[in-house]
């Protein structure tokens, strides 16, 4: 919910959603997406009987005209090579983890101001978590906040700079990252009765 709150996708039923000091509260999606606001949503969002390249061109050809879409199609290849590999591939056959990569490249290629990530490991291998976690931290040192919601907490400590602990919607601890580690493992404790 805080997402979809975040992105616009979902109106707030209580505080106010602000971008450069503006409430956005009751501002219509697209303008959340023209403020520079993006959501990378649960799930894998792909035209599962297009090609790789044909999901990016169909995304880039919107965003950047005709005329923008090899330099955009390049940059998306250069945050997930893998895709370079299987540009000729039909979506739906790609792995679980590279239809995420795929997703996340349509919106990461525009470089928004805010991604709001929503449970990016959900359902990925390992590696692939790391990738995707590698291609976050490096969109983050171009400029781009990141707000990210997810219950795999390890990879999100290493690119938070705060962190706010939920539980069924309320905010139970808010602190510095550095913080946070150590509040995280005793929760867990706390609710696995071991602690």
């Amino acid at each position: 919910t805080i997402a979809r709150v975040a992105s616009g996708l979902v109106a707030p039923t209580a505080g106010t959603v602000r971008i450069d000091g503006v409430d956005m509260s009751e501002a219509p999606t697209y303008e959340f997406a023209r403020a520079g606001v993006a959501h990378a949503p649960e799930g894998r969002s792909v035209f599962a009987s297009f090609t790789v390249s044909e999901n990016l061109e169909l995304s880039f050809r919107r965003a950047f005209g005709r005329a923008g879409v090899a330099d955009a199609l390049d940059r998306a290849y250069d945050l997930f090579p893998r895709l370079r590999e299987r540009r000729h591939q039909v979506a739906g056959t790609l792995s679980g983890g590279e239809q995420r990569m795929l997703s996340l490249s349509r919106v990461l290629v525009e470089a928004p101001r805010l991604l709001v990530a929503d449970e990016l490991s959900l359902g990925l291998a390992p590696i692939i978590v790391d990738e995707v976690y590698d291609t976050l931290a490096t969109i983050r040192e171009s400029g781009t906040s990141l707000l990210i919601v997810e219950q795999h907490v390890q990879h999100a400590l290493e690119l938070c700079d705060r962190v706010a602990l939920l539980d069924h919607g309320r905010i139970e601890w808010e602190g510095p990252s550095a913080d946070a580690a150590d509040v995280v493992v005793s929760r867990l404790f706390e609710t696995s009765g071991e602690g």
